[in-house]
Formats: C-alpha cells, structure tokens, sequence
C-alpha cells in the first residue's frame, strides 16, 4: 500500500505515515545498524532501475543470500557502485562474487575495488544474445529460397510459426514444431545449423560443473566460428570476449533473476503511488518493502497477558535490554459475559450510570 492509502486506513494524517517511514528506515540505515547489517555479505548483485522518464536511473546493490536490497544511489554509474564499496569498508574483502548484466558500467569498478570477487555474467544476457543472432539469420534467409509445408498449416502460416518454433525451448517444441524443424533441416541447412547452436549454448546452464562448462563453451565458441554463419561468427568472438564472467556465473550459480524482481517490486511501488514526486521517498519505500526491515508488530512480540492486565514487552535489537514499552490496563469479563457491554473501563462514565441501575446488579449476582 502507499503512504496515503495507509493514512486512510488507519484515519491518520499522510504526514504522521512519512514521518514513521523515514524514522524506521533512517534507524535501519545508521551506521551501527549498516555495519551489523553488511558483516556477513558475501555474494552481492548490481543492476539499474529507470524510476523517471529522461534517463534518469538508480543503482540497486543486492545480497543474493538474504534477497534484500542493501543499497540504492541515484545514477548509472561508477561512482555509485565505488561510493557503495567505501561504505562497506574491509567488509569488501568478503564478498567473494558479484553478478552483473555485461554492460562496462560497473564492470572496471568491480575489477579495481574487488579484485578477490568473481565477476559473474547474467546468463539471461547470453541466451537473449544467442536469440538476436537468430533473429538476424531468420531475417536474412529469404522466404521464398524454399517452401515449407507441414500438414494443417498453409505456406503462410508455417512461415509466420518459424520465428517463434525457433526462439522455442527444443524440449517444449509441440508436433507442429518439431515438424517444422525437420523441414528447415531439409529444406533451410543454415538456419537449422543455427537453431542447433542456439539449443547446444542452452546446455551450458544444465548443471555442469565450471570445468565441463569451460570446455562446452570453448567448443561452442569454435563452432560457432566454424559454421560461416556472419551473425554467429560475431557473437562467438563476443562470447570469448566475456568468457570468464560466463564460466564464473555457472561456478558461483549466480544470475541477476532475483535482482529483476525486486526491480520489478520497485515498478510496482511507483504504480501504487502513481509515481514519487521525491527521490527520497522512492528510496525510503525500496528500503521499506526490500531492505528486510523487521516490521513485526507489538501483539507479535511476546505478547503476555496477566490477570486484568495486558502488556507488551518488547526487546531493542540494539542493547538486546527488555524494555517495557506500554502498559495498559484490561478489565476482561468472564468467558461467558465477554461481550462489548461488559468489557469497560473503570473509568468510563457510563460505568457509574450502570451500577446505579437494578438490572446491572442482577448481572453482576448472575456472574457471580
């Protein structure tokens, strides 16, 4: 919900709700809290988020053990991330892998400022890389160099079922598809040559082992060299280019999937705001909603309930001291008078204006 949904929920002011979000999220965010809150990283993810129209980007650092967000600065850039090392201190010298997309952006800084890190390519990447280079020899292929023909489909439709048969996992390919398929390897050689290469490069993320990985990868980067296929040439040359961060990826089994939905969480914060006129309040919420605040209630926290009384204690994280933080007296009635009417204060008026009557003495005898 939004600040101001909950200000109507709970009959309150949108400012009284601002003002309990920035005292929780700032007392999450101090540095006695960050210091205890980042000990214990070890595998870390970057990626960035557009929150405004123009170019206008956030930097998202994330633990990939707990899943919460753990920093969020303003810009695409470097220093964002370098800013975020300085924070964590000798910390840094744990973290032993940190997943990415394969842009440069934060590639150097990674590099400089964490050399004991394995940087590790976001396989996502790598198989919508493969996909465009498809894409571009099914564009290139003309469409009347051989016909087609699968039984139900006219030439038409079978042609406009090629692309999506292609870009298809081969396990999910339906009779359709895998009759379509043993047409193009009849028919079109070339572009079931690269169908082939992309299905043989999806087998790198079927549980291999870095070492087995290393060396499907260098035999794929050689076929794809090999098959005279221009689009495939290029993105094997690409591909030996990253080699590394791919076979670091598969070794630390990290991808930036968990990084994607919690941008899609902060999508989702904007929508139910309708956007975030402050960068701060945006901000505020993603430490809010993924930053693993403890947003435990008091009733949740060893709830004790005495005798007429009912109170919540409740222990400070920080000094680990039981604090009474509110008392309160309870009157309650016996289990079977326990209604509305019988569950007042003493120091209700309408207390005294019922005792004076006959009728609340000849319920007080019959509970008795």
């Amino acid at each position: 919900m939004s600040k101001a949904a909950v200000a109507t929920l709970l009959q309150t002011s949108w400012q009284t709700i601002d003002a309990l979000v920035r005292r929780l999220v700032a007392g999450h965010l101090d540095s006695h809290t960050t210091s205890h809150r980042l000990r214990s990283l070890s595998r870390i993810g970057v990626d960035e988020i557009a929150y405004r129209k123009g170019r206008k980007f956030l930097t998202i650092v994330t633990d990939h053990d707990t899943g919460h967000v753990v920093w969020v600065r303003e810009g695409r850039t470097q220093t964002a991330l370098i800013a975020f090392l300085d924070t964590v201190g000798p910390v840094r010298q744990r973290i032993r892998a940190i997943s990415m997309d394969m842009t440069r952006i934060y590639r150097e800084a990674a590099r400089i400022h964490l050399p004991q890190a394995a940087i590790c390519y976001d396989p996502f990447h790598l198989i919508k890389w493969v996909g465009e280079a498809l894409d571009q020899v099914h564009l290139a292929t003309p469409r009347d160099s051989a016909s087609i023909q699968v039984d139900g489909l006219s030439a038409a439709k079978t042609w406009q079922k090629i692309r999506t048969t292609l870009r298809a996992a081969g396990e999910n390919l339906d009779p359709i598809g895998k009759a379509i398929i043993n047409q193009l390897r009849i028919k079109q050689k070339q572009l079931f040559r690269a169908w082939q290469l992309k299905e043989n490069l999806r087998g790198l993320y079927q549980g291999l082992t870095a070492k087995a990985a290393a060396r499907h990868l260098d035999k794929w980067c050689r076929a794809a060299v090999r098959s005279n296929i221009n689009a495939f040439m290029t993105l094997g040359r690409r591909i030996r280019h990253h080699f590394d961060g791919i076979i670091a990826a598969v070794a630390h089994r990290l991808s930036n999937s968990r990084i994607e939905g919690i941008n899609a969480g902060i999508r989702l914060i904007q929508r139910r705001a309708n956007g975030y006129a402050s960068l701060d309040n945006l901000i505020e919420m993603i430490h809010l909603c993924h930053g693993g605040i403890p947003t435990r209630l008091p009733t949740h926290r060893n709830l004790r309930i005495g005798t007429g009384v009912l109170r919540y204690p409740v222990v400070d994280e920080r000094s680990h001291d039981r604090q009474l933080l509110e008392a309160r007296t309870v009157y309650q009635a016996p289990p079977l008078l326990r209604s509305p009417d019988t569950c007042r204060r003493p120091d209700d008026p309408s207390v005294e204006a019922e005792d004076d009557q006959p009728d609340a003495v000849h319920h007080r005898e019959a509970a008795r």
